[in-house]
């Protein structure tokens, strides 16, 4: 069983991924705030000590510090340490008081700066900003000046990081709201679209989903959608015409060879038997012609096709005609050189369809032209009969259609060897279609393919 490791839907997973992103981009930005303010306050602090411990440094350079030094505002410890570690001078808050700090300047160096903290009994975290200024030539000899002050209190305690991560968290959850809200009003469209999906049924396709009116990626999807529907409902009904019309077809030698197997078993001196089966085989061949039609279209719509070859048309019309003599005259203008690409067993079965249908409705010639216009290979089949009126010319292409009785399917043909062959013809890359002929009589059916570009030598 899977785990879900998130949120499913897009929406909670698109406000999740936003507000962790940001969360880390805050945490950073809270993180470098808090470094900076604490380094700027320091710095400040530090500054202020230094200011007052470089004052009384004066006076200690000039002679004039008593046994009392005044304090400051902002610093309030300072004192006067000799090298003895004896208290010189201090201010009021630490007149006898041992030093500050025994903290003295590296080598080469006058200035040092320290921050000390120690724990009130209260439990109180205490710090302070010391720095000391070492005077090796004053009038009290080698001394140390210390200043001091109480370190601010952002330095101390963690407020600043509460305050911090308190504005971070109201920000976070103003960009989860925000987010959570834009991204449903987004997806507003798509739910409305699925709901209506949702109550489409293969027995009512005709419903269409509203398009908005703004031109943007909903928009564009829905008319997808409903370009889709429009297909599927197409295709569907041609499925159920073309169940129809095949359950149709098939019934009728069916019946036909059942009733005269039946007669014969009831009364079997009516008829000769080898009239009866030779009857009954030709309604079994019709039968077997039919469901092999029906096999090859499913193996057409399903797109399999094997392995292309090089084909040369004008050969290919030369055997065909050679294995299904017409009793019809025949006349061809081929080009030896037009070559396509594809399966030889299918083109020959399109090339078969048109000789029968051309075999079917001709009345003393059936004509056949190979050539190349362009980058097209051009293979058109003509029969003298009384030709497909204009409004017929795709309808002759439609699974089990029947047109008028001068060009019905009573001679033999089963309704399906035009559809077939356009099938073909679109697996090829290729079209099929019939124009009248330049006089006015017989069928013309054109076929185009691609050129091959690699015929052989």
């Amino acid at each position: 069983m899977a785990v879900l490791l998130g949120p499913r839907s897009i929406r909670a997973r698109a406000t999740l991924t936003t507000v962790m992103i940001f969360a880390v981009v805050l945490g950073i930005g809270a993180l470098t705030t808090s470094l900076s303010l604490r380094a700027r306050t320091l710095n400040q602090a530090v500054e202020s000590v230094a200011s007052a411990a470089r004052h009384t440094s004066d006076l200690v350079d000039k002679g004039q510090v008593g046994r009392s030094l005044t304090s400051t505002k902002q610093v309030a410890d300072l004192q006067v340490v000799d090298v003895d570690g004896r208290v010189i001078a201090a201010s009021p808050t630490v007149r006898g008081q041992p030093p500050l700090t025994g903290a003295r300047p590296a080598d080469g160096d006058t200035r040092v700066d320290k921050v000390s903290c120690s724990t009130s009994p209260q439990g109180e975290r205490l710090c302070s900003i010391i720095v000391g200024l070492q005077r090796s030539n004053s009038p009290y000899g080698n001394v140390m000046i210390y200043a001091a002050a109480p370190a601010p209190a952002v330095l101390t305690g963690h407020a600043l990081e509460i305050m911090l991560a308190g504005l971070a968290l109201v920000l976070l959850a103003l960009l989860g709201w925000g987010t959570w809200w834009a991204v449903g009003r987004t997806l507003e469209p798509v739910e409305r679209i699925r709901r209506e999906m949702s109550e489409i049924t293969a027995f009512d396709l005709s419903r269409r989903m509203p398009v908005p009116g703004n031109e943007n990626e909903i928009a564009e999807l829905t008319e997808s959608i409903n370009a889709t529907l429009e297909r599927l409902e197409r295709a569907v009904e041609n499925q159920r015409r073309f169940t129809s019309d095949a359950s149709h077809e098939l019934r009728t030698p069916l019946t036909g060879l059942r009733t005269k197997l039946e007669l014969a078993l009831a009364d079997p001196e009516i008829d000769d038997p080898a009239t009866t089966m030779r009857s009954a085989l030709h309604d079994a061949e019709r039968l077997q012609a039919i469901v092999n039609d029906l096999l090859l279209l499913a193996r057409l719509d399903a797109g399999v096709q094997d392995e292309p070859e090089t084909i040369r048309l004008a050969e290919l019309v030369t055997d065909e005609i050679r294995r299904h003599p017409s009793r019809h005259k025949t006349t061809t203008h081929l080009d030896p050189g037009v070559v396509v690409k594809g399966n030889r067993l299918q083109l020959s079965r399109l090339l078969v369809n048109l000789l029968a249908n051309a075999e079917r409705h001709a009345v003393k010639e059936v004509e056949i032209r190979v050539g190349r216009e362009g980058d097209d290979a051009v293979m058109e089949v003509v029969d003298d009969g009384l030709g497909i009126p204009p409004e017929n010319h795709e309808k002759v292409f439609e699974r089990f259609m029947r047109l008028d009785s001068a060009r019905s399917r009573d001679a033999g043909g089963s309704g399906l060897g035009l559809p077939i062959a356009r099938d073909i013809a679109s697996a090829h890359r290729g079209t099929l279609r019939v124009t009248n002929s330049a006089d006015g009589r017989g069928a013309r059916l054109t076929l185009r393919l691609p050129i091959s570009t690699d015929a052989p030598v």
